[in-house]
């Protein structure tokens, strides 16, 4: 069977499951689970599969709601990833019931392709994406060894084929004061909160010295107990976002100076830790997302060309596509004013637009599939990839 051929037996594929994927993405959207947490999306997802003749291996990489779901056997082993954690208050804000649906729908789909040219099609769980690391913690524990292409596709309010991520280090301060009575002896006391704002103060003056495409923000996470009490204890977290690990390394020590300097002039005393999660910077195969932008567009989206002017973000894909040659596309379910992380997107993720954003996915990334299982193509990607 030709190629083409293949690819419009994979979209008949998808749309033969659109009921079912849509109830699947509508049954995580509503019913939110924050990272590591994701026990009923997790097992719903790794269900449809196990229903669908995938071999499933539950709680892979020491991670509970992580799984591993494979088709076929060999290689080339192509690696379809799920996203399905939520944000705190806002629920799927950023569309992950969409992401793990559709790499569902699109494994399922690429089972006449492994049947037709052999190798194997893997449906990757990975839990925990927003800002726990769970990809990170799955490529130490060696669950992508033998993975020869990673692809997940994002929703957001364009169609792009290779988006930039920042690579990004979180950390954790705290300052120790000395309480005192903030109006009958102010002079006796030590206050932490002056601390945490100095800093805050610091790093708004850094931000104006740093590179355009990096990113420095926070919140403060204990602030004091009572107005009349001068606050000993202060806590907050912070982001630091580079677009290379050099340049976050340089930043990380000039983010830490300006806590450091506060501490020195406030006198409370300064604790931190850098997270040992740092999320790498995006390695995008060219070859793959050539591939991967033909076939969305010919299901009649426009691709656009990646531009920065309209949002770097972070992803613990990046760190998968240092060890697999990988793509993280996204596709367009929302109008362009819609701001992802926001209950808006929240409600495009069950929208209308949403569900097409959905299936068309599925259908791109199997698509994808029978053009990476075609003779020579996983040597040039593998080529590319070795080629740094």
């Amino acid at each position: 069977m030709d190629v083409e051929r293949l690819k419009l037996k994979t979209e008949d594929s998808v749309e033969s499951q659109r009921q079912q994927l849509i109830q699947l993405s509508l049954n995580i959207h509503d019913n939110p689970e924050l990272g590591f947490k994701e026990e009923e999306a997790s097992a719903w997802l790794a269900s449809y599969l196990e229903d669908n003749a995938f071999h499933v291996e539950r709680g892979i990489a020491g991670l509970p709601t992580a799984f591993r779901a494979t088709y076929g056997q060999g290689s080339p082993r192509v690696g379809l990833l799920a996203e399905y954690d939520a944000l705190p208050k806002i629920g799927h804000g950023c569309g992950h019931n969409i992401i793990g649906v559709s790499a569902v729908g699109a494994g399922v789909a690429s089972k006449h392709i492994i049947d037709q040219l052999g190798g194997s099609v893997v449906v990757l769980g990975t839990p925990g994406e927003e800002g726990l690391g769970g990809k990170i913690e799955m490529v130490k524990a060696g669950a992508f060894n033998g993975i020869d292409v990673a692809m997940i596709v994002h929703p957001d309010t364009r169609n792009i084929s290779t988006e930039e991520a920042l690579a990004c280090s979180s950390l954790e301060v705290e300052f120790f004061g000395r309480p005192a009575h903030a109006a009958g002896q102010p002079h006796k006391g030590i206050n932490a909160l002056d601390a945490i704002i100095l800093a805050f103060t610091s790093i708004n003056s850094l931000r104006q010295h740093i590179r355009g495409d990096a990113r420095i923000h926070g919140i403060i996470t204990d602030g004091g107990e009572a107005p009349n009490i001068v606050p000993a204890h202060s806590a907050a977290l912070f982001l630091v976002r580079a677009l290379d690990n050099d340049y976050l390394s340089e930043l990380k020590d000039r983010v830490l100076n300006c806590f450091t300097g506060a501490s020195v002039a406030t006198g409370a005393r300064l604790e931190y830790k850098w997270r040992d999660r740092t999320y790498a910077p995006m390695k995008n195969n060219m070859t793959l997302a050539a591939l991967f932008k033909q076939n969305l567009e010919s299901l009649g989206r426009e691709v656009e060309a990646f531009d920065p002017r309209f949002g770097l973000g972070s992803t613990d894909m990046g760190n998968v596509s240092q060890v697999a040659p990988s793509i993280h596309p996204t596709i367009a379910i929302a109008p362009r004013e819609v701001l992802i992380h926001t209950p808006e997107f929240a409600a495009a993720a069950a929208s209308e637009a949403g569900h097409n954003g959905l299936i068309d996915a599925a259908k791109a990334m199997a698509m994808t599939v029978a053009d990476i299982l075609q003779p020579g193509t996983i040597d040039q990607i593998r080529q590319e990839f070795r080629r740094g």
